[in-house]
């Protein structure tokens, strides 16, 4: 055999030596492919029989003897000699090579007929890379979806096997056969389940290492849908016209882990008409029928005088009467006189006792005629005054406890009313004319405001229905600031005139109706200053170490929002973001509303924009439900929410008493014509939001706001709005013709929000040296409710007393994190929570705290949150964010009988704690 010492490796070993008797070498065992892992190298072993010698050739060059190890044995059943040879393979030499092929080993055996060549084996080194080339992505998706998790694991040799987890188990293919892991790494649920929800995990794995990918949240959720309607409820109303509802839950399925609540209402309401009971009533006697052979006559009544209908009571007493017709004086057995025969007089007793008893018969009859008689004029007295219809022919009530007089609306109760149809008034537009005259008016000539009817007198006439005015007033409503925890205008401090006077620099301008501030766990208080929005976020609805920028906003361009038919946006529309945000604890979000709260007239709605731009209902107020939750107090709603977005309070009235209160302000500015004055009167919901807008209106015209404010009640009745100005002075000034009185249809009031309603008067006066102004503004609703308002206010500038009118304590703090927003202090609220969250004998504790703190329904409400009594303290906060009456609390849990002392007192040892001396110094 050629030498293979040395350095000469290249030399080639001969092909095959002199044929001799034997085989050829036969592989009992050839190399395998190989991986080098990290700095280890690898053995490759040959072996084979009959041999007489082995050697091995990598990449086409021989391996040097001295790098083999050889090993020589004796095959025992056929005598044949067996060579193994091994050899070691390192990581340089694999790296050191540069072929265009991967590094590979060969083995050649020698025998005396000739050579055998072994297959080649590969040797690679191992690796897998760290980062995989697609991630799983988590999904959201509906049940019995498809769900299909992405995977391409890191570069690697070998190429690295694939495995999934959830939760940290392994995913078994075999035991599942709605889960496929067998496609190009990837998972396939092919109908989710709910229980499919869960982090996934692609595992990848080698000889050399095992890598993670990115955990992928799979969410399987559930859409609500909606239950089958109820039944339609009775009508509320016995008589007349009334309403009906029946409703539907989001429970067929309910929502679960995210789905969409249902869309559209859960409570249908429409009206509805009860044909009024009508109690019957006797006809009249029959005459007497002749007399009977037992000397007996009739006399018979029916009761259609009217028949009972639709309810109404039977006729009380008989139908039928009976009495004796001979007075008494019947002959016994039917027989003549004259065939009487004589009998004895047995004693003269006798003849007493039969006389006796024929005057007794007589006295019955007449006193049975006497009381014939009474009843007959008792009976026809009673037709005149039974028959209820000849009360009331001609009027329905609407389950007033008075009816309305010449109301039209009224005749016909199936009627809808018809509230967008502007009416006007048949009496005197601006004076109040005994007489009830028709003035001349000229409304077609003159317009001064668009879509508003002017009917027109001359100041003259004007000036002399003064003291026919003097009378009709009409009752002032006082409070018209009211001094509810839903208003943000503050208390008056002083009782003159000059304390109601605006100054108009202190009201905020449009571009600041937003707030936006960074809150994180220990929550706090957003609050649009001025306007009575606030959010209240719970103490731990954010997580821990995390802080989330909220924005709260008053959408001031046209709202998106057009209510349908007679229906009233009620308030602003609020938005509160990001939008996309959900918390665990529900927050509070406190919305302004002008409708005077009455569920028999009102039927409230809270709306939300979707991210589409539609509007959805979320619910009605009075709407039992868990998702979210309202409580409507007189000026404000505050609603319980889990997802921030759009919000809006619609209102549908369910009859024409519904009311809506309007604030009616008079501002004034002097013209450009040195001698003209301008007075705009302005109607607008009664919300702080609405009276800011005109303020930061009025403000940037120069206006001055000339009296406080008054509130007026204005009905859903289709009557219109009358505005007109009186009680100028004659000979300083006069009002230009034809603005004297204006009247808006009912439709314009109705329907202007969330725009006031504006309209103007143009005054002049005869000289330059006249500066004082006095008249009256009178508004008032046809056959409704007037307020008037006194003016007596100087015209110029310099001489006009401007006295700040504070609003509350939120213009100078829009924005409060922590403890300080709270009332009652963090430690006091946990002992709270831990006392009533607690059930005991007589119940669930925090039931009767939430009874006590005037929330007495859809309590299953709170039965679904982790801590009831929490969020029901959230409410409270909400509701009491600018009195802060912690003594009215306190009374309620000595009431309850949890507590022995005042949480005012306990308030007060906690009053050194730096957030809560600061909140007590800002006015709680």
């Amino acid at each position: 055999f050629p030498s293979l010492s040395g350095n000469d490796n290249s030399e080639a070993l001969p092909e095959s030596i002199p044929s001799a008797p034997g085989t050829l070498p036969h592989f009992m065992e050839e190399p395998d492919d190989a991986y080098i892992i990290k700095s280890n190298p690898i053995v490759l072993r040959c072996k084979a029989m009959p041999a007489m010698q082995i050697f091995f050739k990598c990449n086409g060059e021989w391996v040097h003897q001295n790098e083999h190890v050889s090993e020589e044995s004796m095959d025992e059943t056929t005598g044949l000699k067996v060579r193994e040879v091994f050899i070691n393979v390192t990581r340089q030499q694999v790296e050191d090579f540069h072929g265009p092929e991967d590094y590979w080993c060969q083995c050649v055996a020698w025998s005396h007929l000739g050579t055998s060549k072994s297959r080649k084996a590969s040797v690679r080194i191992a690796y897998l890379r760290k980062n995989f080339e697609q991630d799983p992505q988590g999904k959201e998706v509906p049940i019995e979806g498809m769900i299909v998790l992405h995977c391409r694991p890191p570069e690697g040799v070998p190429a690295a096997e694939v495995e999934w987890l959830k939760n940290e188990e392994p995913i078994d293919s075999n035991l599942d056969e709605n889960i496929d892991t067998r496609a190009d790494h990837n998972l396939i649920i092919r109908q989710a389940r709910l229980s499919d929800s869960g982090n996934y995990t692609c595992m990848a794995a080698n000889i050399v290492a095992k890598r993670r990918s990115m955990s992928a949240t799979v969410v399987v959720y559930v859409n609500g849908g909606w239950s089958s309607w109820t039944e339609w409820s009775s009508c509320n109303a016995r008589c007349g016209r009334g309403w009906q509802k029946r409703s539907r839950t989001c429970t067929n399925p309910a929502p679960l882990n995210g789905g969409a609540f249902c869309e559209g209402m859960s409570v249908q309401k429409i009206t509805c008409t009860s044909l009024c009971p009508v109690d019957g009533n006797w006809e009249v006697w029959s005459e007497w029928s002749v007399c009977s052979p037992e000397c007996e006559h009739l006399r018979v009544r029916e009761c259609i005088a009217p028949p009972p209908r639709n309810g109404g009571k039977y006729c009380e007493g008989l139908s039928q009467e009976s009495e004796n017709c001979t007075e008494g004086l019947c002959i016994q057995d039917k027989k003549p006189l004259h065939e009487i025969k004589s009998q004895n007089i047995e004693t003269a007793s006798d003849i007493a006792l039969y006389s006796g008893l024929g005057a007794a018969v007589i006295a019955v009859a007449v006193l049975v005629v006497g009381v014939t008689l009474y009843r007959r004029s008792q009976s026809e007295y009673g037709v005149d005054v039974i028959d209820s219809s000849a009360l009331t022919g001609g009027f329905q009530t609407f389950n007033f406890k008075t009816v309305r007089q010449g109301n039209s609306l009224l005749l016909n109760s199936s009627m809808q009313p018809d509230l967008t149809v502007s009416r006007t008034y048949s009496g005197p537009i601006c004076l109040q004319d005994p007489m009830d005259k028709e003035l001349m008016t000229e409304s077609s000539l003159f317009n001064p405001l668009s879509d508003i009817k002017v009917k027109v007198q001359s100041s003259f006439m004007v000036s002399l229905g003064v003291t026919e005015r003097a009378d009709y007033h009409g009752k002032a409503h006082s409070g018209t600031f009211p001094h509810g925890n839903s208003r943000a205008f503050g208390t008056m401090q002083a009782r003159n005139k000059a304390t109601y006077i605006q100054n108009l620099s202190s009201i905020s301008t449009r571009s600041e109706l937003k707030t936006t501030a960074v809150f994180g766990h220990p929550g706090g208080r957003l609050v649009i200053p001025n306007t009575g929005v606030s959010l209240l976020i719970p103490h731990g609805a954010i997580p821990e170490e995390s802080s989330w920028e909220i924005s709260l906003a008053i959408t001031q361009k046209d709202s998106s929002l057009q209510p349908e038919g007679t229906d009233v946006l009620l308030g602003p529309e609020v938005t509160c973001g990001p939008s996309d945000l959900s918390v665990s604890t529900p927050f509070a979000l406190t919305i302004p509303h002008c409708a005077e709260v009455n569920s028999e007239h009102w039927n409230i709605h809270l709306k939300k924009r979707t991210q589409q731009g539609k509007w959805e209902e979320v619910m009605s107020v009075e709407e039992e439900t868990t998702s979210c939750y309202c409580l409507l107090d007189p000026y404000a709603c505050h609603i319980l929410l889990n997802s921030f977005g759009t919000y809006a309070l619609i209102g549908e009235p369910i009859s024409d008493c519904a009311v809506r209160q309007l604030k009616v302000a008079v501002f004034g500015c002097l013209s450009c014509n040195s001698l003209d004055y301008n007075l705009r009167v302005y109607c607008m919901d009664n919300t702080p939001c609405a009276f800011q807008e005109v303020v930061s209106d009025e403000r940037l015209q120069g206006g001055q706001l000339l009296e406080e404010p008054k509130l007026l009640y204005f009905k859903g009745n289709t009557f219109s709005l009358q505005i007109s100005v009186l009680d100028i002075p004659p000979f300083l000034w006069r009002i230009k013709p034809f603005t004297a009185c204006q009247e808006v249809p009912f439709s314009r009031v109705w329907c202007s929000s969330p725009k006031p309603l504006h309209c103007a008067f143009a005054l002049e006066r005869f000289t330059p040296a006249t500066t004082q102004l006095s008249c009256k503004v009178c508004v008032r609703q046809v056959k409704g409710h007037e307020q008037i308002l006194q003016i007596q206010t100087s015209i110029l500038e310099n001489e006009r007393e401007t006295i700040t009118f504070f609003a509350h304590d939120d213009s100078n703090f829009p924005a409060q994190m922590g403890p300080k927003a709270f009332k009652i202090p963090y430690s006091i609220r946990q002992r709270i929570c831990a006392t009533f969250d607690t059930p005991n004998a007589k119940g669930k504790d925090w039931q009767m705290l939430a009874q006590k703190t005037s929330i007495n329904r859809n309590l299953s409400y709170f039965a679904t949150q982790s801590s009831p009594s929490a969020v029901i303290l959230d409410l409270w906060e909400a509701r009491h964010q600018h009195d802060g009456d912690l003594d009215s609390l306190a009374c309620a849990l000595e009431e309850i009988g949890r507590t022995h002392s005042k949480i005012s007192d306990i308030a007060e040892t906690e009053i050194e704690e730096p957030d809560f001396s600061y909140s007590r110094q800002n006015g709680l």
